[in-house]
């Protein structure tokens, strides 16, 4: 359990990060932040520094641009993330990878687990993992639990590019990045990507550079 003195750590680390203009400094692989579980959200932040700092990170999160942030990548270490994704993608995109528009959230204690057993193998990114994306077979299906910023209890069955979304930010939560899932084959720069592999599913990379997709 926490203490009143962590909370007050936490508060005025996020005071400090708030007291800046602008998007907050998303920060990047071989931080150690990124590498811990983070805090349960319990309170350590009062109810108008939340609402501030919930919309520091969907600021941030538009700015990077990104669709989805979650605290520890801002240096927060409390469970914590935003998602949303307009989803402007062709249609051929968007039926392949499930990949419709999702509304502004945040999760709040989120945590995941598999319906069913199917899995599907996309491209990720990694706002802090810059430059880079690979390939990462993830359930294709998972359900949420958490809580929104208001406390109001979530549980919820995503699929598609959704589902592979709140798993991203749920692993940041753990400590976990998407590196860490991915087929180390496939691990391509942003440039590539552009210029040989932005086809709707990673086929023709599993070929070229000799990767398995499941089945």
């Amino acid at each position: 359990m926490a203490t009143a003195h962590d909370h007050a750590s936490l508060a005025e680390q996020v005071e400090e990060l708030l007291a800046a203009d602008g998007p907050l400094t998303i920060v990047a692989a071989g931080e150690p932040v990124l590498r811990r579980a983070a805090e349960p959200f319990d309170g350590q932040l009062d109810d108008a520094l939340l609402a501030r700092f919930v919309e520091a990170l969907r600021v941030t999160m538009h700015a990077a641009p990104g669709v989805g942030l979650a605290a520890p990548q801002v240096g927060v270490a409390l469970r914590i993330a935003v998602v949303e994704d307009p989803a402007p993608v062709p249609e051929e995109v968007r039926l392949a990878r499930g990949r419709v528009p999702q509304p502004f959230r945040v999760l709040v204690n989120p945590s995941y687990e598999p319906v069913g057993g199917g899995r599907a193998a996309f491209f990720e990114g990694c706002l802090s993992v810059p430059g880079w994306q690979a390939v990462v077979a993830r359930p294709a299906e998972v359900r949420l639990t958490c809580r929104d910023e208001h406390g109001r209890a979530v549980d919820e069955v995503f699929t598609g590019w959704p589902a592979r979304i709140v798993q991203h930010e749920t692993d940041h939560l753990d400590g976990t990045l998407y590196l860490d899932r991915a087929e180390p084959r496939s691990l391509s720069s942003n440039q590539a990507m552009a210029e040989r592999w932005s086809q709707a599913t990673p086929e023709q990379a599993a070929r070229a550079l000799g990767f398995e997709l499941p089945r």
